[in-house]
């Protein structure tokens, strides 16, 4: 690639400038302490080794929302490729933890290598992949360069491309123009997804509309058994009503909770169940429910380590992995990252339940799954703490109109179930362009 060698030199300027500051937060927080080895090329070469399937794909996830994408994609693979090895990397802690428990179907779990060239070169060393594919809007120029240097074809899956990103990457379209031409197929989620990656230098014939593969996974997840279990690690009876807010971000809580405070006024016995996006954020997210005026207040880690909830009414869950199944017991929803301008979190979840979602106005990275419960009459934006209070009293108000749209809403998460599947048939094309001779099992032909 014709600029890789500048975009090299920055990277080699971060890595001097940020590298210090890295390793003072490593050593005094412990955060990113399991993945600084495998993002630095430090891998179990005899795990690698150890495969013996072929041909051998090696998906990534940057986290926690794109593995729950990857996760269905991987079970269409595996059904149409009962003898591949399947990879699946992941940038972040949180994504990789989330990857052992929903991407069971993969073969290996592994931290995704920083894009240097030197430790890209390592990493490739030993996956030694057939097919690389990318999941959403990652694009990693010294791997995709690696792959096209070694004729392993690139396919992008879920491609979703956000007004952020779109904004940088049409910025700088003369270089990913010349990223993009190594990519042999970019699967988009939208329309509009596919009009942005066009628009900053993806080729035409190589882009299609394929759908959300997070339908599939979300859908297929859902079940009693992990509502009941959800249920019994939070200690919460089953006509208890639930206000479960969701992924929240700072400046999220305090509207929840003076929403919370105001319900209750009618709707006494009503429990929150408070789940902040990024649990390091604990102590803050604690300090926060006090100064609300809920000394009352419990965790989930706290819990799981033998407390028992004694009638606390707001419940603080600062474990990874749970919020799925605890919006199951959920008789109302607020998803945030969306009174706040953070562009929303993923209102699919909720939905896949049969639940009724209430999410701000900053929706622009989710606009797609927005429509799809708006029209279903399942999504509710407001525009304020005010607004939330009363869309939420007015549903609880009327139960048996909260169910209905809640089960139109599961409705239509099931209409756009497919997508994997799409996915899943442009990797194997890839793998037959570059290597004729494979041959998928019958349910792709």
């Amino acid at each position: 690639m014709k600029h890789l060698a500048s975009y090299n030199a920055l990277l080699g300027l971060s890595a001097l400038v940020l590298g210090p500051y890295y390793g003072l937060r490593i050593l005094a927080t412990g955060k990113y302490r399991k993945s600084i080895g495998g993002k630095l090329g430090r891998v179990d070469g005899k795990a690698f080794e150890a495969l013996q399937g072929s041909p051998r794909i090696w998906l990534h996830a940057v986290s926690v929302g794109e593995v729950t994408a990857a996760a269905p994609v991987i079970t269409s693979l595996r059904a149409a490729c009962p003898g591949a090895s399947i990879l699946l990397s992941t940038s972040t802690e949180t994504g990789q933890e989330m990857a052992r428990r929903v991407a069971g179907d993969a073969d290996l779990h592994f931290y995704y290598p920083l894009d240097l060239p030197w430790v890209v070169r390592k990493v490739m060393g030993y996956v030694r992949p057939d097919v690389f594919v990318l999941l959403e809007s990652e694009f990693w120029p010294n791997l995709i360069d690696q792959c096209r240097g070694r004729g392993t074809p690139v396919v992008l899956v879920n491609g979703r491309i956000s007004p952020r990103s779109f904004n940088r990457y049409r910025m700088s379209r003369f270089f990913w123009k010349e990223v993009l031409s190594s990519v042999d197929h970019m699967g988009m989620i939208s329309l509009t997804d596919a009009e942005r990656i066009r628009a900053f230098g993806g080729l035409p014939e190589r882009i299609t509309v394929e759908g959300n593969a997070k339908f599939d996974g979300l859908a297929a997840r859902v079940a009693p058994a992990l509502r009941e279990e959800a249920r019994k690690k939070l200690q919460i009876g089953k006509e208890t009503p639930v206000f479960v807010a969701g992924s929240t971000h700072q400046g999220e809580e305090t509207a929840v909770l003076d929403v919370y405070s105001r319900i209750v006024e009618e709707f006494p016995g009503m429990v929150l169940v408070l789940v902040p996006r990024h649990t390091d954020r604990r102590e803050a997210v604690l300090r926060t429910v006090r100064a609300a005026g809920f000394d009352d207040v419990i965790t989930l880690s706290e819990m799981d380590a033998g407390r028992v909830r004694k009638g606390e009414r707001v419940i603080v869950v600062d474990v990874i992995g749970e919020l799925f199944k605890i919006y199951g017991l959920a008789t109302v929803v607020f998803c945030g990252g969306s009174l706040v301008p953070k562009g929303g979190q993923n209102i699919l979840e909720a939905a896949a339940w049969g639940k009724v979602v209430f999410y701000g106005p900053s929706m622009e990275d989710f606009r797609e799954e927005q429509a799809v419960l708006e029209e279903a009459g399942a999504g509710r934006m407001v525009e304020s703490a005010d607004a939330l209070c009363r869309g939420i009293l007015e549903a609880l108000r009327s139960p048996e109109a909260l169910a209905r749209d809640g089960r139109k809403g599961r409705e239509a998460v099931l209409r756009h179930r497919g997508a994997s599947d799409r996915y899943a048939r442009r990797i194997v094309e890839a793998l037959q362009r570059s290597r004729p001779e494979f041959q998928p099992s019958a349910f792709l032909r």
